[in-house]
């Protein structure tokens, strides 16, 4: 229980180079040069980060040039995403800019389910029967 109220900061004149982990909640205002990997993240409006962000929940609000993979991901209006974006659950702002590709975490294996749907164009021909 005591994670849950631990949490790291990361000031915005503080620049990083290099991987950053974190077992509990981070919270970004600077510059990270490098992968981020940890429980929560809360990016700041002024914030950049350089790199991959891998996180159970995340709430970005900064630059973000690299991909981002979270269960819950929220994404603000002043956030700036160059990359793919991964998740379970998302939510984000009207004026957010994402430059990228998004496909949910659980969905990509159901991705093949979708292959038998072909033989269903015959439902389509009854449809002028319901037209008329």
């Amino acid at each position: 229980m005591a994670n849950n109220s631990t949490f790291s900061v990361i000031g915005s004149d503080v620049i990083i180079k290099g991987d950053v982990a974190a077992s509990a909640d981070l919270h970004v205002d600077g510059t990270i040069e490098g992968d981020i990997k940890c429980a929560s993240i809360v990016q700041g409006e002024s914030s950049s980060i350089s790199g991959a962000v891998t996180a159970e929940s995340a709430r970005m609000s900064g630059k973000v040039t690299g991909s981002i993979t979270a269960k819950e991901l929220v994404i603000l209006k002043t956030a700036k995403i160059d990359g793919d974006v991964h998740y379970d659950a998302l939510t984000i702002e009207q004026g957010a800019q994402v430059d990228g590709r998004f496909a949910p975490n659980a969905r990509t294996v159901a991705a093949p389910v979708a292959t038998p749907k072909p033989a269903e164009p015959a439902k389509k021909g009854a449809e002028p029967l319901i037209a008329s």
